[in-house]
């Protein structure tokens, strides 16, 4: 049960306030009594500040045998560029069931980019009255977690462009003088992370001395191909100019000039293997495997290669550990990685989940968001996130708008920034009813998985019984569990509380073994085909750069990772203007990448961004801080 002193309740405005108006009305508990709630003492966690804490990895081994709670996915249907509200739905049924139900419940939540936080979006701590506070520190630097990605991936990318700069530059002697240096007594060694280039060369030999001529050229010898290289640096904001640079023409660098480009840092392959990662040991053997191109022999080239898998990992020693924060209405919340939901699987971290799961124990509640629509982050969540951790859900909620379900029947284009059209704040039935095919699918879609599937309709005040009835009995038709209005953006977790109840009951009732879209053992693109039917496609057809790269990925013996599909996330089709559940298309696969380390192969469909740009007018107009109190203004 829920700790009854750590329980706030809320006094609701109407109209609803700006989001940051309200997260500044309340005043977090201390996250020491969060902890306490939990069960968690203080040798459990190291405070950051009085209302953050990094939860230790170590917890686990002391409720190894814990029982397991309940395990819900939060996903939605194809969003307009507005949102549906994942989130919020995410924090307020959590509320409901830990504030108004005195279930144990933790929220898991990726934590957010600060590019979109002062570009375009905004935050991404719920909204209204269900809200991650303090906000502020959600949305900002929180505990670090993303800079420490940054740093470990730049070192990476330095790495690399150093290594070939040396290996121009310098004899195979010359290099072996450098990396295995003689003592002063003569003698040489290997560093420890050597042994694993060697072992992947099939070289034995444990003296540096003992190399022939040609091993150690073998060794020295990366010979990278510089054509080849996918690693780029990052940074966590929207700059559209660090798309596309050129470096090396300091007159020091010798010539040696390449294109090249950043990233924003939530798109590093480093995110990802934090987001997917089970154990400290294991985040080490992923930042070691992950591949920044090739040889030019085609032999794939790792971290470990550069020998600096092991300096990564201690750059992300302290990120492991999951923040601790709380709701509005005092509830736990654990806030952990944020990888992209296009090119990487869009879900909060592996191992908050497994710690979540075994603090709220039998009868508790782990509710977790994945990126998108349930075409994207619900589908990866069960494909990718599920298979690496071994948990299973019982319930996935599909959130569902009125103003989504209206632009998928053919209502006018929802553009950020701009008013919505009348269509959107009048009562429109048919409109509703022509758009609930894009709902259908997706229901139909997430019930392939074994799971219990309740649809949260995310009710907004324009919205009328009529529309709300028409979302509820297609719901149901399509063979969904239950369909709930919610209104938890106005009044809290007492908003969802009936969403509670159903998700509740669907997990009690649950009893069906998870299942998965494609077995590993297919082949790339059988994997690739099984989850564009999912999508109403009728084929796949491949690029010449497509088939090449598949070519490349079964010949280094990558063939058995599942797929992450790169996508638009406003269509099930590559074509974002499709809205609806299109089918009888073609899916074009223009380009396939690795995350080696992550552990995913991902196809390009289309043009995906992984460093977004600044608008006319972003977010950061309307932040400042107050003076006199030093809080946060305008964080949206």
């Amino acid at each position: 049960m829920s700790s009854s002193k750590t329980i706030r309740r809320l006094a609701v405005s109407s109209p609803v306030p700006a989001d940051i108006d309200i997260a500044n009305s309340v005043e977090p508990l201390l996250i020491s009594e969060i902890a306490e709630s939990l069960g968690l003492k203080p040798e459990h966690y190291d405070l950051y500040g009085k209302y953050k804490a990094k939860v230790l990895l170590s917890v686990l081994d002391e409720l190894k045998k814990s029982d397991d709670g309940y395990y819900v996915v939060v996903g939605g249907i194809t969003p307009t560029p507005l949102g549906e509200g994942k989130s919020t739905t995410t924090v307020g049924l959590c509320q409901a069931l830990g504030a108004f139900l005195d279930k144990k419940v933790v929220t898991c939540i990726r934590q957010p980019s600060q590019g979109p936080t002062f570009g375009i979006k905004g935050g991404a701590a719920g909204g209204g009255y269900s809200q991650v506070i303090p906000m502020d520190e959600f949305n900002l630097h929180l505990t670090g977690d993303i800079h420490a990605i940054t740093a470990a991936n730049n070192l990476l990318a330095a790495a690399v462009d150093t290594r070939i700069f040396h290996e121009a530059s310098q004899s195979d002697k010359a290099l072996f003088n450098r990396l295995c240096p003689p003592n002063k007594q003569g003698e040489r060694s290997f560093a420890d992370i050597m042994f694993r280039r060697l072992k992947k060369l099939g070289i034995s030999k444990t003296n540096p001395d003992d190399l022939t001529p040609e091993e150690v050229k073998r060794f020295v010898r990366l010979d990278i191909d510089p054509d080849s290289i996918t690693w780029r640096r990052v940074m966590d904001i929207n700059d559209r100019f660090l798309r596309k640079i050129t470096v090396g023409q300091g007159p020091e660098e010798k010539g040696m000039v390449r294109e090249t480009g950043f990233d924003i840092s939530v798109a590093s392959e480093i995110m990802a293997v934090l987001a997917l990662t089970t154990s400290l040991s294991d985040m080490r053997e992923r930042l070691g495997r992950m591949v920044i191109g090739n040889s030019k022999s085609g032999e794939p080239i790792t971290a470990d290669d550069l020998g600096i898998g092991g300096a990564l990992t201690v750059l992300m020693k302290d990120a492991i550990h999951p923040t601790l924060m709380q709701t509005l209405e005092g509830t736990p919340v654990l806030v952990h990685a944020g990888p992209f939901a296009n090119i990487a699987h869009g879900n909060s971290s592996i191992v908050a989940d497994k710690i979540a799961i075994k603090l709220v124990g039998k009868g508790g509640f782990v509710i977790t968001e994945a990126g998108f629509g349930a075409d994207i982050g619900t589908e990866k969540f069960m494909n990718i996130k599920s298979r690496y951790s071994g948990l299973t859900p019982q319930c996935a909620i599909v959130v569902a708008t009125i103003r989504a379900l209206k632009m998928h029947g053919g209502g006018p284009e929802v553009v950020a920034g701009r008013p919505l059209d009348h269509a959107y704040l009048n009562e429109n039935v048919a409109l509703v009813e022509a758009g609930c095919v894009n709902l259908v699918r997706h229901i139909t879609n997430t019930k392939l998985y074994g799971v219990n599937v309740v649809v949260a309709i995310n009710k907004f005040a324009t919205d009328t019984d009529a529309e709300m009835n028409v979302v509820r009995n297609a719901a149901l038709a399509a063979g969904a569990f239950d369909a709930v209005v919610c209104t938890h953006h106005a009044h809290g977790g007492k908003g969802a509380v009936d969403l509670g109840l159903a998700v509740q009951r669907a997990c009690e009732s649950h009893s069906k073994p998870l299942k998965f879209l494609y077995p590993l053992d297919l082949s790339i693109k059988e994997k690739i085909e099984a989850i564009a039917k999912s999508y109403g496609a009728t084929g796949v057809e491949y690029s010449e750069q497509a088939e090449k790269q598949i070519e490349v990925y079964n010949k280094q013996g990558f063939s058995d990772l599942p797929i992450c599909m790169a996508k638009t996330q406003y269509s099930f089709s590559h074509i974002p203007a499709k809205k609806g559940a299109p089918e009888g298309f073609v899916l074009p696969i223009r380009d396939v990448r690795a995350s080696i380390g992550a552990g995913f192969i991902y196809p390009l469909v289309g043009t995906m961004s992984t460093m977004p740009g600044l608008p006319t007018r972003p977010c950061f107009f309307d932040i400042d801080i107050d003076i006199a109190s030093g809080k946060v203004l305008g964080l949206s």
